[in-house]
């Protein structure tokens, strides 16, 4: 399998790059993204062959089916990294809400977030693949709340690997920073912006296509890769729980194998979404992926108007953190899938330049074929939390906006998996004010949440409250380079 460019080559990196190369460096031509030039098929008889098969099973024949250039015992000791979730046998259990709708729960690793899916055995792959070189890399995550403390600790003292983990100062649960603040390990940096997240991830990027930074690295012997989704190396096992979820329905008798289905994903950086359009395209019978967002919701006007519009936006800090975003990096490799290189890079330069860029109808029509899209504000969602809550069942905040999407948008009386992708224990303030009792101090909130709805808190969660804060350090988004380079 390789891999190619969603802006084209400028002549000065290869036409293409094995998956390994993709991941060590992932910044392409123009700034743009690495992609598969090809797809696996995931026809009927994968699909039945997988039918009574281990996750991991699964997961192993997904990833030689498309063809990494990964040793079988490097992905097969990566993918034993699922034996620390709650249920090694099925990381990913699927609970059932209503008749026809479930939720495939992401979160059950060792940091309570969907990252863990794919970061956890994506962090051994690179730092193996570092070691087998004899190279030194500086990993870079930028991250809403999830990405920075599953990246933490799934490179936390690993060989040839420094990890610096840029956050943005009061744009995360207080949960999800002392994750990240309380990380002990010698080889990690965390560094809190005063920004938001886009600010956080614009600096990644930059740096990451910057010759200037790269040589600066080079005399300290280190190479630059990074964490976030920018990264396929996150893309290729975010894939793989999509899969999971359609043979989870099978299993318990809910379809028929070959029915359709809808998905639902609450969406900030569109990795989790692209992994399910991946999977779509590849041939698991999806309907179609339907996209909930919070009030930042750029997203439903790229997906029902064709419009990608910074310019008449400003972040809004919302009780669903992950999805504050306005610049989602993976709907690059949508375009480019849809609509070719050239076109993409006239798209993203348009977004750089102008902060703006306006699909044509045809290539909206296209993009719909796929995708459809809603939002839902902070009361809405506290609504679905508590009426949820009610009925026996506990969700977080982003979790909570798939259910407006799965209500409003379905055309057809299909089985729907909605994605929830934190455990309730990262918000519990939220929690606790949508089930009745306002509480602003996350420890409180735990306490009454899990004594209220009669639900355990992990001790890893009770855990962060008791460790000592390590990272300190807060600084103005020009700044961040010269952190990194003292911490290195």
């Amino acid at each position: 399998m390789q891999f190619i460019e969603t802006r084209g080559n400028d002549g000065q990196k290869p036409q293409s790059v094995s998956f390994s190369e993709a991941i060590l460096s992932p910044s392409a031509s123009f700034g743009g993204l690495y992609v598969p030039n090809a797809l696996p098929n995931l026809d009927k008889d994968f699909l039945e062959n997988h039918l009574l098969s281990h996750y991991k099973v699964l997961a192993l024949d997904f990833l030689q089916k498309f063809g990494i250039d990964i040793e079988r015992e490097t992905i097969q000791e990566a993918l034993k990294r699922y034996d620390a979730f709650d249920n090694a046998s099925n990381p990913v259990p699927l609970s059932q809400i209503e008749e026809d709708c479930f939720v495939a729960e992401l979160y059950h690793g060792p940091t309570r977030a969907f990252k863990d899916m794919a970061l956890q055995p994506f962090g051994y792959i690179l730092s193996k693949l570092a070691q087998q070189k004899g190279e030194n890399y500086l990993i870079m995550a930028a991250t809403s709340g999830d990405t920075g403390p599953a990246t933490l600790e799934t490179f936390k003292n690993q060989a040839n690997i420094k990890v610096a983990c840029l956050y943005p100062e009061g744009g995360t649960s207080d949960v999800q920073r002392l994750q990240m603040v309380t990380e002990d390990g010698k080889n990690l940096k965390v560094i809190g912006v005063k920004g938001d997240f886009d600010d956080t991830q614009n600096t990644l990027k930059s740096l990451l296509a910057s010759g200037d930074f790269k040589n600066e690295l080079k005399h300290h012997n280190i190479k630059l890769s990074a964490a976030n989704s920018v990264n396929f190396g996150r893309i290729i096992f975010q894939i793989i729980y999509h899969i999971h979820s359609y043979l989870e329905l099978v299993r318990q008798e809910k379809i028929q194998m070959g029915e359709k289905i809808y998905l639902v994903v609450p969406s900030g950086n569109f990795g989790n979404a692209l992994g399910a359009y991946y999977a779509k395209k590849a041939g698991l019978p999806i309907e179609k992926i339907l996209i909930s967002s919070n009030i930042n919701n750029i997203l439903t006007d790229w997906i029902t108007k064709g419009v990608y519009d910074l310019t008449v936006r400003t972040l809004i800090h919302t009780e669903s953190p992950a999805m504050d975003i306005l610049k989602s990096s993976n709907v690059e490799r949508i375009m480019f899938d849809k609509f070719g290189a050239k076109r993409t890079k006239e798209l993203m330069e348009n977004l750089e330049k102008e902060g703006k860029y306006q699909l044509t109808q045809n290539e909206l029509e296209k993009l719909r074929e796929d995708f459809d899209a809603s939002f839902s504000d902070d009361a809405a969602c506290e609504a679905v939390i508590g009426n949820y809550a009610q009925k026996g069942y506990i969700m977080d905040p982003h979790t909570a906006t798939c259910i407006g999407a799965y209500e409003k948008l379905r055309d057809k009386k299909l089985k729907t998996v909605v994605y929830s992708t934190a455990e309730w224990t990262k918000f519990s303030p939220t929690v606790s004010k949508a089930l009745g009792n306002e509480l602003k101090n996350d420890i409180e909130a735990l306490k009454w949440v899990s004594e209220h709805a009669n639900v355990a808190v992990p001790p890893v969660i009770n855990a962060l409250f008791k460790k000592p804060i390590i990272h300190t350090v807060v600084v103005e988004k020009e700044f961040i380079k010269k952190e990194m380079l003292d911490f290195l």
